[in-house]
């Protein structure tokens, strides 16, 4: 019975354990979640205001084409390559051009056979006739070397000449071989200057960037309009964002490579304080961050603000697209970075805590930069210092903030001296 009743105890006795331990790790949790750490560590960051835009890519590009776009075109420049004005960029291909090709093919197998047999050939003959010849031409001038009589001089020349014109009619275009080989060699020469001559070489008008994506918009989102530019009227374009534009196969264009626009329509509070020659950044969708200036601003409505960003940078890669998704970066400032819970204000400064080892210091910070969870904060200078009325053995005494160092979130400075 006693048994019985010690081990109900014991049960008792670990069950309460059990939930005492549960209703601990609950309010550890609890505690965990509602303020996860106490302290961070100062890091040095970057901090952006941003805003993720919809923009209309405006190019100065000239389309070029020829007259012979039916025939097919072959490219001398490749996509994105530079061009200097006045380089042949492309050409359309002449009228029967591949009939053409196949007839010279035709004639380069004929031309190759005949090679063949004439080598055949002159092999056969320098053994009998073209070897006769030359022996006779080598007593000539034996007998040549060694006269002085003047006019036996000029009847040896007169029959070395004759005896050399002879081996050459024989093994060269008076034999049949070689003078079927100048008929084809004839024949393939005209072939080639009717297809040269057919062909219409397309020359840049200016220097740029060779692009054959051609969308039919290269007159119509120029620089020259920004004036007529709305949000109506770019929308109404009914372009795809992110869509790319496709090659065309009948002509190519010229793309200024020096830079070209970016339109977009922005309805936040910095687009309607902004000001033209503005600079900002942009992001690309390949996290490549530009540089950018503000060139047109107007006031659609209360709310949005048409701004049109001019780029020197990556134009090649934009000439694939013609409506993108991008980040407008209004400003970026890097430097030592807490979260906005680790400063706290009095009498107009700004401070935070600092933990080291146990040890909290005050220190007085300059908030440079903030956005919604971040500041990018340094330490005042001695001058400034001054200006604040610090006497210069306060400022000799001042604790400075440095990468690295441990800071109290949400501190209460009545508890540090």
């Amino acid at each position: 019975m006693k048994k019985g009743k010690e081990t109900n105890k014991k049960r008792i006795i670990i069950y309460i354990s059990i939930i005492l331990i549960i209703l601990y790790l609950m309010y550890a949790v609890y505690m965990l979640v509602k303020q996860p750490t106490d302290k961070v560590t100062v890091d040095k960051g970057t901090l952006y205001l941003e805003e993720t835009d919809i923009g209309y890519v405006i190019r100065n590009e000239q389309v070029v084409k020829g007259n012979n776009y039916k025939n097919g075109m072959e490219r001398i420049k490749n996509e994105g390559e530079k061009t200097a004005k006045g380089d042949s960029i492309y050409r359309y291909y002449s009228k029967n051009e591949e009939k053409l090709k196949e007839q010279i093919a035709d004639l380069d197998t004929k031309i190759q056979e005949a090679l063949t047999k004439q080598a055949g050939l002159e092999t056969s003959l320098k053994l009998s006739d073209i070897k006769l010849l030359e022996n006779q031409i080598d007593e000539k001038v034996e007998l040549l070397n060694k006269t002085t009589d003047i006019s036996k001089i000029a009847e040896y020349k007169k029959q070395i000449m004759n005896l050399v014109t002879k081996k050459a009619k024989i093994s060269g275009e008076s034999s049949a071989s070689g003078s079927y080989l100048k008929q084809l060699y004839n024949q393939r020469t005209k072939l080639e200057e009717q297809l040269n001559s057919g062909a219409e070489y397309i020359k840049a008008p200016s220097s740029g960037i060779v692009s054959y994506k051609v969308d039919g918009l290269e007159e119509t989102l120029t620089p020259n309009n920004f004036s007529t530019l709305s949000k109506e009227f770019l929308e109404n374009l009914n372009l795809k964002t992110g869509q790319l534009i496709a090659t065309n196969d009948e002509c190519g264009k010229v793309i200024d490579s020096s830079n070209c626009y970016i339109a977009t329509i922005s309805n936040s509070e910095k687009a309607k304080n902004a000001k033209v020659k503005d600079s900002v950044q942009v992001r690309l969708s390949n996290t490549k961050i530009i540089n950018a200036k503000i060139t047109y601003i107007s006031q659609e409505n209360e709310n949005e603000t048409l701004i049109i960003l001019e780029i020197d940078k990556q134009i090649s890669e934009l000439a694939n697209y013609r409506k993108i998704s991008f980040d407008l970066i209004w400003w970026s400032d890097t430097g030592l970075k807490v979260p906005n819970q680790a400063i706290v204000e009095e009498n107009g400064l700004n401070y935070v805590v600092r933990n080291r080892a146990g040890y909290l210091d005050k220190i007085l910070v300059e908030v440079t930069r903030k956005n919604d969870k971040y500041s990018i904060v340094s330490n005042y200078s001695t001058d400034e210092l001054k200006e604040l009325g610090y006497t210069t053995d306060e400022i000799i005494n001042m604790r400075k903030l440095s990468i690295y160092d441990e800071v109290v979130l949400n501190p209460d400075l009545s508890k540090v001296q």
